[in-house]
């Protein structure tokens, strides 16, 4: 028996990275894992079979974040797919860096339309489809909290707005005992920032434990977050960084 057995998740953006993480923590512990992609539907589909081939439920499923009517579609077809939803984790996002002279005004409108505009959209269509125990999950960014460098200012600043959202769509929805909380990662090794990559060493030199952090580090946190044993965390941020931020 898993602790999410007979629960239905939801993950935007599940289908590498972090979300992929998410996604197969999900559904090891027994949650039926749907998910949301924009490229590669050859990459979400091998996640959902490896999910399925190892005894999970997952489906893979077309939808940008940064379209608000595609999302909400998304959100309904799962709905309807699984009967409910109980677990949504608004993991999709961009970053996009450089000296803030340089910033489009296309850079920011794409930024906060995925970071900000679609854990709106998302959790507002999620939050429909929801009962009691239902759970809200977003992912941000250690970044919200201490920028050290120049060349984030616009990352930071979409972050940084998931953290008010958290804290008052958790009293919005705490009478109908649906939680919402908030997981903010630091240096996590993926493709958007490998462990090798070029930035690598100045970000590990910031860190209480010089060493970056694993997908599945923050999966753990969501999973907790989703299961029962997180029941009574409510509209707060929980930061995962390997002390950069202390």
């Amino acid at each position: 028996m898993g602790s999410l057995d007979g629960k239905v998740a939801l993950v935007t953006g599940g289908s590498r990275g972090i979300g992929a993480a998410v996604v197969r923590r999900l559904a090891r512990d027994g949650a039926t894992v749907a998910f949301t992609y924009i490229s590669s539907p050859e990459r979400a589909e091998a996640l959902a079979r490896e999910l399925e081939s190892a005894g999970g439920k997952a489906r893979a499923y077309p939808a940008d974040s940064a379209d608000p009517a595609a999302l909400r579609a998304a959100v309904d077809r799962v709905a309807a797919d699984f009967g409910q939803i109980d677990v949504l984790v608004n993991n999709a996002g961009i970053f996009v860096g450089g000296a803030f002279e340089d910033v489009s005004l296309e850079d920011y409108e794409r930024t906060m339309a995925i970071n900000v505009r679609a854990v709106f959209v998302a959790s507002q269509a999620a939050a429909r489809h929801m009962g009691e125990g239902g759970r809200i999950i977003s992912i941000g960014s250690n970044l919200a909290d201490r920028v050290p460098a120049p060349g984030m200012t616009l990352y930071s600043m979409s972050k940084s707005a998931l953290s008010a959202f958290t804290r008052g769509l958790a009293r919005d929805l705490g009478p109908r005992g649906i939680t919402v909380n908030l997981v903010q990662p630091g240096s996590t090794d993926t493709d958007m920032n490998p462990a090798d990559g070029a930035h690598a060493e100045e970000q590990r030199a910031r860190m209480a434990i010089k060493r970056y952090g694993d997908a599945s580090n923050i999966a753990g946190m969501v999973a907790w977050l989703a299961g029962e044993e997180g029941r009574f965390a409510n509209g707060t941020a929980f930061t995962v960084d390997g002390g950069a931020n202390a």
